[in-house]
C-alpha cells in the first residue's frame, strides 16, 4: 500500500464513521447536549468537517469547500471560524440535517480523496506551515488532522450511543 492509498483510506474512515453518527437521527437529537456546556453531534460533526477542510485545504493551497458549501448552513460565524475555542453559546447555534452535515463531509472527502490520492512519499516532507518549531510538514498535517477528525467522530459515536439508550 502506498502512502497515497493509505491517506485515502484513512480519510474514508472520518467520512464514513460521521456517516454511521447521524444515521437515523432527527435535527433535534443532533442538536442535543449531554448537559448544558457539551458538544451537540452536528457541532462536533460540523468542526470536524471544518477541521478537515480548512487544514487540507491550506495544504495544498486550494479554497476551501466551505467557501460555497458554508452558506447553506445559515451560521453567524465568519468563514475563517472551524469552531476552535467556541464559546457554550456558540456551539449551540450549529444545527443541522444529518443531510447537510453528511453532505458537506462528503464534499470535504471528496476533495481530500482527491487531493491525497496523488502525493508521493517525497511530497510527505515539504513544509506547510513555518509558524510552529519545528515547521509543520505535510505528513505531520495529515496525520494530525485524520487523528483529530477521527477523535471528534467517536465523540460524536459516544453521544448517539447516549442518546438513542435514553429513548
Amino acid at each position: 500500500m502506498t502512502s497515497a492509498e493509505l491517506l485515502t483510506d484513512a480519510f474514508g474512515r472520518v467520512a464514513e464513521t460521521v456517516h454511521e453518527a447521524v444515521g437515523g437521527l432527527t435535527e433535534s437529537q443532533l442538536a442535543e447536549r449531554l448537559d448544558r456546556d457539551a458538544n451537540s453531534i452536528a457541532w462536533l460533526l460540523w468542526h470536524l468537517s471544518r477541521v478537515e477542510d480548512d487544514h487540507v485545504a491550506g495544504a495544498f493551497g486550494v479554497p476551501q469547500v466551505w467557501t460555497e458549501y458554508g452558506k447553506r448552513f445559515e451560521l453567524p460565524f465568519a468563514d475563517s471560524d472551524v469552531g476552535y475555542g467556541h464559546s457554550s453559546a456558540q456551539v449551540a447555534q450549529v444545527t443541522a440535517s444529518a443531510d447537510l452535515l453528511t453532505g458537506y463531509q462528503d464534499a470535504v472527502h471528496e476533495q481530500a480523496a482527491r487531493l491525497v490520492s496523488g502525493i508521493t512519499d517525497a511530497d510527505l516532507e515539504r513544509v506547510v506551515d513555518e509558524n510552529w518549531d519545528p515547521p509543520v510538514t505535510l505528513s505531520v498535517r495529515l496525520v494530525s488532522v485524520i487523528s483529530d477528525c477521527l477523535q471528534h467522530a467517536g465523540q460524536a459515536a459516544f453521544v448517539r450511543g447516549i442518546l438513542l439508550r435514553a429513548r
